[in-house]
């Protein structure tokens, strides 16, 4: 592959019936359409490294977005497709195809507020903030799925219709796939399928799995209040720090025991604060953590659970609290036919070894939002080059990736947009 160039264009879309395929009512196992979807996709590969690499050295903070929102819209236009920016300013949808069954492929666009530690042409240029997360590399993916597809669809080769959709804000809670869906845009969706970058996993390997894959995730905090005192005198007051330290031992446990044991929740602290002077017990004490949970049902009782927990510790301590409970994403749960259709495409493509099952992530992710309101598959896309023995994890300051995981990206959501559609065609049809 040659280096790519930052002033490279997408090439030209192919005229109707350039190509010898099948009709849109044959199965993506076509070899003639699987082998225009690879040609076609190869001929982006290039442009998409060169998109890629502008969207690195110039990230921008959740919904803040707007030169990656018009960067995404340009190049759809340039390839006659019409796009329509979301109402809060940033992220956009874009409809291919004729009406008919929908299927949906999601991006996300925001950079994280860090530094970009990395020695590379395109590193970061805006100081402090940096993609150090792949939504550059998604971006790029599923911008070079719609451009393939909409070249299929002017061939009549599209078996329904593909909404590709650019969310903004996925790194703020609770992301802006809340306003995707609270503008309908998953209503009429049949399925809706993502890529996230995997550094864990080597280029050419892709992780999957039914059920949660992700975990929802909210904010818990909690703020104690008693009279103060002397440390000589504990006994005549309220000891908030030992409360504290108390709360601290027997939330997570107590959480657990309603929400299902800890393989189906997890709260964790990770702040505390009492007072300043070792002599005076402290009058208001604060400590804040999040909690963390699979079980789509177990979220939904997580506020009930945390009233009773606290309840339960603090009833009786003398002392006052508030808790301010911030909601957060709810888990990625992988529908089964949506990750069957996803993995049967990633073993054509790639071969048999290429699939792995991924473990359960404790983390979140806002496309938990969208497999809420619809069946949908997430997958891990392997982006750590074999060649190199270091592996740094999502959100650190010198991750990268091996680009040629974007060509396969695209590849792998082409035939799976497409196989959904033939599959939930062929299934309304009997």
């Amino acid at each position: 592959m040659r280096e790519a160039q930052d002033d490279e264009v997408f090439p030209e879309s192919a005229q109707p019936g350039s190509e010898p395929v099948q009709s849109a009512t044959d199965s993506v196992t076509s070899p003639d359409l699987k082998r225009l979807i690879d040609d076609f996709s190869a001929e982006y590969e290039d442009s998409l490294i060169s998109f890629r690499r502008k969207l690195h050295a110039g990230p921008e903070l959740s919904f803040q977005e707007f030169a990656t929102t018009d960067a995404v819209a340009e190049r759809l236009t340039q390839a006659g497709l019409s796009t329509h920016r979301l109402p809060s300013g940033t992220g956009l949808f874009c409809d291919i195809g004729v009406a008919g069954t929908r299927v949906a492929l999601r991006a996300d666009l925001d950079a994280l507020a860090m530094p970009d530690g990395k020695a590379v042409p395109y590193r970061s240029q805006n100081d402090g903030v940096a993609h150090a997360c792949g939504h550059d590399v998604h971006t790029s993916i599923v911008l070079g799925a719609a451009l393939v597809l909409s070249r299929l669809s002017e061939m009549g080769l599209l078996p329904g219709q593909l909404r590709v959709i650019f969310e903004p804000g996925e790194e703020q809670v609770p992301g802006g796939a809340v306003e995707v869906v609270e503008l309908g845009l998953l209503r009429d969706i049949a399925m809706v399928f993502a890529v996230h970058c995997d550094p864990k996993l080597d280029v050419g390997v892709v992780g999957s799995r039914v059920g949660p894959i992700t975990s929802a995730a909210d904010r818990v905090e909690v703020t104690l209040h008693g009279p103060g005192g002397h440390t000589a005198r504990p006994n005549l007051t309220v000891d908030l720090v030992a409360l504290m330290a108390r709360l601290i031992q027997e939330l997570p446990d107590k959480l657990e025991a309603r929400l299902g044991g800890p393989q189906n929740c997890r709260m964790v602290f990770g702040a505390a604060h009492a007072g300043d002077a070792v002599n005076v017990i402290p009058a208001t004490a604060v400590v804040g953590g999040s909690l963390r949970t699979p079980d789509l049902v177990a979220w939904d009782s997580a506020p009930r659970a945390l009233t009773e927990s606290l309840e339960e510790i603090l009833g009786d301590s003398g002392a006052s609290w508030e808790v301010i409970h911030v909601r957060g994403v709810p888990p990625v749960t992988n529908d089964s036919g949506a990750a069957e259709i996803a993995a049967q495409c990633v073993q054509d493509l790639l071969g048999q070894d290429a699939l792995v099952k991924t473990e359960h992530s404790w983390g979140g992710d806002s496309f938990g939002w969208m497999t809420k309101e619809t069946r949908g598959a997430f997958l891990r896309l392997g982006t750590h080059d074999p060649k190199q023995d270091t592996r740094l994890d999502l959100h650190h300051r010198q991750f990268d990736v091996a680009e040629e995981a974007i060509l396969i990206g695209v590849r792998l959501l082409c035939r799976t947009a497409v196989s959904a559609l033939s599959e939930l065609q062929e299934s309304s049809s009997r």
